[in-house]
């Protein structure tokens, strides 16, 4: 018996909404457009799936951010009463959330350690700095980070590192390959996996080992998959191993946003979902439930001009509202100060700071920005990641647990042995390096044998044995305790290994506030519930599996899962960023040619659609109010250079736009610059010359 009336279940749905919710079997594709209310129809599937009896453990929802998961959650929570049989082990997580489960539950059919480290972005790094190190390439010529990249790119196409040698043709290919080769040699020897490895070896799992394949096939009936056209070819390969034998696979995106090429994002994967799955039931999902008329009618007028695409008409029932201002500044310090001055106007009339945001191509273009805010005394926040992980305290805190957590961890172990500094100096751990390669072990290996450690000089040698012994006793209290102890442990870790400090030893306000922020992880810990691991009859789960657990959703947070809109304050973040938010009132600026579009764009129209794709996905973050801004001069590498407005901006109809223009033809204001309004109409193909091709960052 269905615990809900599917009319009721679907009330609130509106017809094209309601014929996705509703379907059961076979391969559905979802065309959602911006504001369509796609995580609305995602879980009221859910919810119908369980009340015609589907069992919620053979039902498998994945999306890119642990905040779009747990709000998944909630929403099924909220739907499915707690008495409802059949409404408990639904599998919701991420992509790479989903893939270290996947991988520690079948670890020896993958190769890997159950305990495995899972590096983050400055821990990859380092291994990249060793393995250039020791392939003999100059950093100086050879980026970590751009060698990074290429490593990243042929991981998400689950190129090995003996595939990628194999297939190098020139010698910059074969110059990556001696870079890939050694790289994955430490992350191997580490009992390590990046976020790349996640997926490859998911992919290489589900694709190999049929028996792995036919359990997953047979535990996930259902299988739905949020933002698809964000997919890589390895996520592509992993969710339609687990769907391949079913075929019950319900998808949920728009081709108009994706904007993730430039990280293995492939936009086939949705555009060629029907040829995939032949037969397949294709939804448009149109109206948007966001923004006014104006704001929809401009963007889909923009992104009209792409033409791989799948069209859908893009509609809202909410009135015109405002048309899209474009406006024409003198330079980046006008275009600063109009915007600061369009947000303070909107606060005066009662928009919160929090509502509001400005987006941009490059990260570079915040500084002007910044100063303008700091200058009027305007609060704002930049949205660069999680900075709580990424504070030097709470890393090396996370350090001591993942070494806990995996003894092979040498990236963790280095990092910690003499943090605080406890007398094992450099030429020591160089040392204790040089007996772990010969003797084929581990750092953490070499401190526990003292039969390792006779050449030490007898000061560092019990420095050594004790360091060794304090880690011996948490390991003995990791082993024996219950997820009742957890909090407990670290706090104990913080203490013994000299992280945390007496109050009487603070002595500055920044040694006040990090001891402050390990306070906030062992609160964070005694807070921590592991939602996929089963508990024991009295409640409880064996402190390691805790430990790892806890380790894996730290790994795993992403830049967008720390972007709040409720802290009261105006946003800037680059448009990559900003994928999946929304804001009462948005201002794209450095809407020029060489900025958006960007400089890489010019040779290559794939590039091009991607960039109006950008363009289009900054648009629709956008409520009531859009502002968008070029400037008629700006500086780059220290130099003013005169610009040419966007062609973005003569693609939106000139009847959604209203131009403004402050800037005569040599990029000088019209007027005073004390604010006096003296709009000129212009025609919307009003532009100047810009020849700077700086790329900042992408988000």
């Amino acid at each position: 018996m269905p615990f809900l009336d599917a009319d009721e279940l679907m009330a609130d749905l509106t017809s094209p909404q309601r014929d996705a919710a509703a379907v059961v079997d076979g391969p559905v594709l979802v065309l959602a457009g911006p504001g369509s209310g796609k995580t609305r129809v995602i879980t009221r599937r859910i919810a119908h799936l369980v009340s015609i009896g589907v069992p919620a453990w053979q039902i498998l929802a994945v999306t890119f951010t642990n905040k779009a998961a747990g709000e998944m959650r909630e929403r099924v929570d909220q739907l499915i009463p707690p008495d409802v049989p059949g409404r408990r082990g639904l599998t919701v997580a991420t992509f790479h959330g989903f893939c270290a489960r996947l991988l520690r539950d079948h670890a020896d059919a993958a190769g890997l350690d159950a305990n495995y480290s899972i590096y983050d972005s400055a821990d990859q790094k380092n291994a990249m700095k060793r393995a250039l190190e020791q392939a003999g390439l100059d950093p100086s010529n050879w980026s970590p980070a751009s060698v990074l990249g290429q490593v990243s790119n042929a991981k998400n196409a689950l190129q090995s590192p003996e595939a990628f040698a194999a297939d190098a043709a020139d010698f910059h290919a074969r110059t990556i390959a001696k870079a890939y080769t050694a790289y994955q040699a430490i992350l191997d020897r580490n009992h390590a996996v990046d976020f790349d490895d996640l997926l490859r070896h998911s992919a290489r799992l589900l694709r190999e080992e049929g028996v792995v394949r036919d359990a997953m096939q047979e535990r996930f009936r259902y299988v739905l998959i949020d933002e698809y056209q964000d997919t890589n070819h390895a996520q592509f390969i992993i969710a339609n191993a687990i769907a391949g034998g079913h075929r019950n696979i319900f998808v949920v995106g728009d081709p108009d946003q994706s904007i993730y090429a430039w990280r293995g994002a492939d936009v086939r994967n949705i555009l060629d979902f029907e040829s995939h799955y032949p037969g397949a039931t294709v939804i448009p999902l149109g109206q948007n439930f966001r923004s006014t008329g104006h704001i929809v009618r401009a963007s889909a007028g923009l992104i009209a001009n792409n033409r791989r695409r799948k069209h859908k008409e893009l509609t809202t029932e909410l009135d015109d509202g405002e048309s899209v201002a474009v406006f024409r500044l003198a330079d980046e310090h006008a275009e600063a100060r109009h915007v600061v001055d369009h947000f303070k106007t909107l606060a005066n009339q009662g928009v919160a700071w929090g509502d509001m945001a400005i987006l941009y191509r490059v990260n570079a273009l915040s500084r002007v920005l910044e100063d303008e805010f700091r200058r009027e005394g305007v609060p704002y926040v930049i949205a660069r990641g999680t900075a709580f992980y990424d504070r030097k305290e709470i890393k090396d805190a996370l350090a001591y647990l993942r070494m806990l957590a995996n003894a092979a961890d040498d990236v963790a172990f280095r990092r910690i042995i003499n943090s605080p500094a406890r007398g094992i100096g450099e030429s020591t751990i160089k040392r204790l390096e040089a007996i772990g390669a010969a003797t084929g072990r581990g750092l953490d290996a070499v401190c526990r044998d003292p039969g390792s450690l006779g050449d030490l000089a007898t000061r560092s040698r019990k420095a050594v044995e004790r360091f060794a012994a304090t880690v011996a006793g948490w390991r003995t209290e990791l082993a024996s305790g219950d997820s009742t102890g957890f909090g407990d442990l670290v706090a104990r870790v913080l203490r013994e290994s000299g992280l945390e400090k007496p109050e009487a030893a603070f002595e500055s306000e920044e040694e006040r506030q990090r001891q402050a922020n390990l306070g906030e992880l062992v609160s964070a810990a005694e807070d921590f519930i592991a939602p996929s691991l089963e508990r024991s009859e009295d409640g409880t789960i064996p402190m390691a599996l805790v430990l790892r657990e806890y380790l894996e959703s730290v790994a795993l947070v992403s830049d967008a899962d720390a972007i709040d809109a409720e802290r009261g304050a105006v946003t800037l973040m680059t448009l990559h960023a900003a994928k999946g938010l929304e804001f009462h009132a948005v201002a794209l600026v450095g809407l020029e040619d060489g900025l958006l579009p960007h400089t890489r764009a010019r040779e290559s129209e794939l590039e091009l659609e991607e960039e109006r794709r950008l363009c289009f996905v900054g648009m629709t973050r956008a409520e009531r109010h859009l502002l968008m801004t070029c400037a008629g001069i700006r500086t780059m590498r220290g130099m003013r250079q005169p610009t040419i407005r966007s062609q973005f901006l003569d693609e939106i109809p000139e009847e959604h736009r209203t131009d403004h223009d402050f800037g005569d033809e040599w990029g000088g204001l019209r007027g005073d610059d004390d604010g006096d309004d003296r709009r000129i109409e212009t025609r919307s193909d009003s532009s100047m010359c810009m020849g700077q091709d700086e790329t900042g960052g992408t988000g």
